[in-house]
Parts: C-alpha cells; structure tokens; sequence
C-alpha cells in the first residue's frame, strides 16, 4: 500500500509539474482549422454579432438599433451552442481592402425619430457594446491604463455612446459612438505575397458631422475630408442623440504590419490583466488542499490498518466487549430508504461526470478554442446526450446491488428526472428573456431539437446502459445483513449529519473556489477563459478530495456504530455545492452591477442550476468513493 501510494503521489506531482509549466495562451488554436491568407486589395469584411451587456446580461441583435444596415442582412450559418449562448452573426456595412487604408468613409445617414433616439439612450444606460468581427477575430478597444508604469489593456466590443454633461449644461445628455478608427493588424508572407490577420482594434469617436450637400455616393463632410487624417484635433463637437436629428456614421481604417503570428493572435483576448494573481492563487490553493489530503491519508491508512490488525487478533468474545465499526457489520449493507432514488442520483452524477471529463479532454487538446465561437456549449449537450448510456449503466448496477426489481421505472426517472428539472428552469428563464425581447431568447427550432435529442438519444441510451447494467452481475456484499436492525446509540454533536454536511463540504468547495471567480468572471463579465490545463487539475483535486473527506467522516460515523452511511456519503461531498451557491450570491453583490430584475432573476436561476449540477457530481464521487471504502475495510477482516 506504501508502494502505491508512493506511485500515485509522483505521478500526480508530474502531472502538476506538466500542467504548470505548459503556457495558457500558446498552442492552443483548433487543430485542423487553416489560416486565411490575403492578398493585397482583397476584401476584408466585418461581420456583427449581438449587442451585449454585463448590467442586464440580455443580448439584443445589431439592427435592433438604427445602425447602417446593407443591402441585404445575411446570417451566419449558426451551430447548436452559438443559438444557445444568444449569438447572432450578420454582415455589415463595414468592408475594407487589404492594406488600402481609407479615412473619412461615409457608411450612412440615420434621421433619428424619438423612438430611436429612446432606444438608443437605453442601450447607453445599460452600458451595451457593439460586437463585430473580422476574420474571425473579435474587435477590441486599446486602453492606457496608469499603474506604476502605462500597460494596455483590451476591452471586448464598442460601446454604444455614452452620457455627460456638455458645454456647461447641468442636464445629462447622451452620445452617440458614430464614427469607427479601425486598426487591423496583419503578419506578412514575403515568400507567397499574402497576409494574415492578427489583430483587429477599433477607437471610437463621437462627432457631429456637417456636409454641405449629401449624396449616397459621393458626399464631402466639412468636418473630416478623405484621403487625409481624420480631423480630431480640432474641436469636433460630439454627436448628441435626440429625436428628430440627424447622424452620419463614418470610419477609418489603417493597417500595421506585426511580428504576431497567426496562431498567437488570441493572446490579446486570452491574457487576462491579473495573471499573476491567478497564477499565485492557484499554486497556492494547489499546497493547501495537497497538505490536507496528505495529513487525511496518512491518518486514514495508519489508524485503519490498526483496527484491521487488532480486530483480526482478538478472540470472539473479546470483539463482543470491543466497540466501533466492526459491530455493525451485520447492518452496514443495510439497503438504504428511497434506494431507486439514490440510484437516480448515482446515474445521474456518472452522466454528469462523463460530460465534464471528456470535454476537458477535448479543451486541453484545443478543440475548443474561443475561435470556435459555441463549440463548448456544443460539446457540453452532445456528450450530456451520450453519456446517458453510462447513466444508465450504473443506476442499474447500484439498484441490483440493492436487490431491486423494477429497474424500468428506475431507469425512466433517471433519464427524465434531472433533465426534466433543467428543462423547466431552461423554459421560465427563456420565457423571460422572450418578454424582454432579447436575441438570446432561444428560437422554438432550436427547443425542438434539444426536445428530439433528448427523448430520440438520451432516453434509448439509459435504457440500454439501464439494460446492460442489470444484467451484470452484481457483486456480493462481504458479510450478511443481519434481519433486524441494529439500535443506534445516542450520536455525539460532531457526528450530527447537519455538522457533517457543513464540514464535509468546505474542502471540496476550497478546491475550486479560486478557479470559480474566473469562470464566473468569464460568463457574466464578457471576457474569455481558456486556462483548462489549471481547470483540469483543478478538477483531479475536487476529486481526491471529495473522495477523502467522505470517507473520513464516514469512518467517524462507523466508529460511533452509525451504520446509515449511504445517504450520509452522498450529502457529505455534495455540501460543497451550497458554499457555491452563497459565493454566487457574494459574486452578485460584490462583482456584478446588474439592477434589472429579469437579469438577477437569469443570473441567480442559472446559478441554481450550477450548482445542482455541482450537488450531483461531487455527492456521486463521494459516495464512489465511501462505497469502495466500506467494501473494503469490511472484507479485510474476519467474521465468524
């Protein structure tokens, strides 16, 4: 047993050692997905996305605003995960020419009517930005921000205006982002004469254009002239948003030549501002929860090999005078009440866990990269689909190891009862964001076919796995069940299930709590994560340590003969999940701007759901884990 735990302690200190050392922004681009190389004059156009906000986290379409539109709005074609995260991908007027800059181009003029002008002084209220694209690169806006020394800082999307006071007014007025200084960097090819693009950044401008006479085709601004530098150094006033006035939307583009290359070009988005905080952080709670699992194995595997060691030499009547785990060996393996409801649980966390491991496998071998805009939401409900079959296969093992009979009814509720639950939490939510007439609001095609791929995919897999898992064989407990049930004695305060659950719960949520603040900062703070090789440690430490902490609270509870360890397991690592729950309410508070209620509603019903999901997987790992554990400790000694 030293030996192997001798081997398991360097292989996962290599594996540290790996994941550490390995660079969080390099190598990571979608294997199989090529360049696309320009040649000089060749058209480069900028497509639009939704207009999002971290205030209401509701996403409404690029058009739903007066902006210039073309001739015809064409969509991109769109994947499963794009339609569920509220993408909307459309062209625009925007089109450049490959190293041709261009400065002063007109794009269009808006006559705003008071309803425009209302709806854009909401979208500016609610801090919305404008998100475009090029070459699949996401645009951005440079920042000199002062802390010691200037740095840059990179900010997704353009805002739509904003709102001060002006020319000595008290009164708020509100602005408008009409004019776009583009900058698209590129990497050149000097053998095959082409260009890359590695970088797309954007400046805006609030200008009140003024032209002495309008054509579509050829009009001359007085307030920037073409061909020249724009000019903003000389007084411009800034457009003002009001019903009844007019708006001209103009930009510039010019063109950098950079030493980026093409596979590095999401370094800018991926290279959060406080990577040395998140660094230290991690390592840091990697040491923490490395001691403590340490300090836990050591005391478990000394004191249990004791117990075994005196238990196995003593005489049969002194076992009757001794007290602790041993005397309730004829009860231990008692059957546990709402037994097909624990199964339930079961399936449904190893479903929960297939999905979760395997997209990770995916993401560390950069399949996911954020270029492949929806991938992840794509992968997470397609293998959530397949992973049924394992679902199906351990709730019915577990369920005949309890000696149950009607495994039909138990698979059914395992393949309805939790993504029936996530279903209609999905269907409220979505209802809401349809009363706010946002584009995030899922269309009913794409409710059908989550419909068909759950009942046409998921149900037939857990009903195999279901009808696979019964008819293996079921392993035999290592002592017999006594008829009638042992008394429990009167339980101390520490071993009171509420204190377990509280306490079991405050290692496996320490595990992960620095790496939630940056998932959570990714998903409702508009910005990228891309770190899986942390994520995945990360993971492989909740896992050691939701294991560990339930089997020594277990062990406790079977010293004090309390023999009802079954849901106690689950409940105990599955805790973890309230302490994420109250740390998304202090994210909320502390993090989050958000005032709408729609929005705190979405923000805190998706939460739940999270943590659900978080309750299923860590409970079912421990009680894997506790149910190794028992079977263990108790066909290692003798019972006469």
């Amino acid at each position: 047993m030293a030996e192997i735990s001798w081997k398991m302690a360097t292989s996962f200190w290599v594996l540290l050692l790996l994941v550490t050392t390995a660079s969080p922004a390099t190598g990571f681009y979608l294997p199989g997905v090529a360049p696309q190389d320009f040649q000089k004059g060749e058209i480069l156009e900028v497509k639009v996305n939704k207009l999002s906000s971290t205030k209401t986290q509701l996403p409404y379409d690029y058009y739903s605003l007066s902006y210039c539109k073309p001739l015809q709005i064409k969509n991109r074609a769109e994947n499963l995960g794009e339609v569920l995260h509220g993408d909307r991908i459309e062209n625009s007027v925007y089109s450049f020419m490959m190293r041709e800059p261009q400065s002063c181009k007109v794009a269009c003029r808006v006559e705003l009517t008071e309803e425009y002008a209302k709806n854009f002084k909401k979208r500016i209220n609610d801090d919305y930005r404008v998100n475009m694209i090029l070459d699949n690169l996401p645009v951005a806006v440079l920042w000199q921000v002062k802390s010691g020394s200037y740095r840059k800082i990179y900010e997704r999307g353009v805002r739509v205006g904003f709102k001060g006071k002006f020319a000595g007014s008290d009164e708020q007025r509100y602005f408008i982002y009409n004019h776009l200084s583009f900058k698209v960097k590129y990497h050149p090819d000097p053998d095959a004469q082409t260009y890359r693009v590695v970088g797309f950044e954007v400046t805006p401008l609030s200008i009140n254009h003024r032209y002495k006479k309008w054509n579509e085709n050829d009009t001359e601004l007085s307030t920037c002239k073409p061909n020249s530098q724009p000019l903003l150094e000389q007084g411009l006033l800034p457009q003002e948003i009001d019903g009844g006035k007019e708006v001209v939307f103009t930009y510039d583009v010019s063109f950098e030549a950079s030493d980026i290359r093409w596979a590095s070009r999401w370094d800018t988005y991926l290279l959060t501002n406080n990577d040395q905080i998140h660094w230290f952080s991690i390592i840091n709670s990697l040491m923490i929860v490395l001691f403590l699992s340490g300090m836990v194995a050591m005391i478990m595997i000394r004191t249990l090999y004791k117990d075994i060691a005196k238990y196995n030499d003593l005489d049969q009547e002194e076992v009757q005078e001794e007290k602790g785990w041993k005397l309730v060996h004829g009860d231990v393996f008692r059957p546990p009440s709402n037994q097909a409801l624990l199964c339930v649980y079961v399936g449904t966390g190893f479903q929960i866990f297939g999905m979760t491991f395997v997209t990770m496998i995916f993401a560390l071998l950069g399949f996911l990269s954020p270029s492949n805009r929806g991938g992840l939401m794509t992968v997470m409900v397609f293998l959530w689909v397949f992973m049924g079959l394992f679902a199906g296969y351990s709730s019915a093992y577990l369920y005949k190891t309890f000696k149950g009979a009607d495994w039909k009814r138990m698979s059914l509720k395992t393949a309805v009862m939790f993504p029936c639950f996530v279903f209609i939490v999905f269907l409220v939510l979505n209802g809401l964001i349809w009363g706010e007439r946002s584009s995030g609001a899922v269309p009913f095609g794409t409710m059908f076919a989550l419909v068909v791929l759950w009942f046409g995919i998921s149900v037939p897999l857990v009903f195999l796995g279901s009808f696979l898992g019964f008819r293996t064989c079921a392993p035999e407990d290592p002592v017999k069940t006594n008829k009638i049930p042992r008394p429990i004695p009167p339980q101390p305060w520490y071993i009171h299930p509420l204190f377990a659950m509280l306490f079991g719960g405050i290692l496996p949520y320490g595990a992960v709590f620095v790496e939630l603040f940056f998932i959570l900062t990714s998903v409702w703070l508009n910005q990228f994560y891309y770190i899986f090789g942390f994520l995945f440690l990360v993971f492989v430490i909740l896992m050691v340590t939701c294991a560990q902490i339930t089997i020594v609270l277990c062990y406790f509870q079977l010293c004090n003969e309390d023999y009802r360890w079954w849901w106690r397991s689950y409940f105990t690592s599955g805790s973890s999940a309230i302490y994420l729950f109250l740390y998304a309410i202090f994210y909320f508070c502390t993090k989050l701007e958000i005032t709408k209620v729609v929005s705190a509603i979405l923000y805190f019903g998706y939460m739940f759901v999270i943590a659900c999901a978080f309750f299923i997987l860590t409970g079912t790992i421990g009680f894997c884990a506790c149910f190794w554990f028992v079977r263990k400790i108790y066909s290692s000694v003798k019972i006469d």
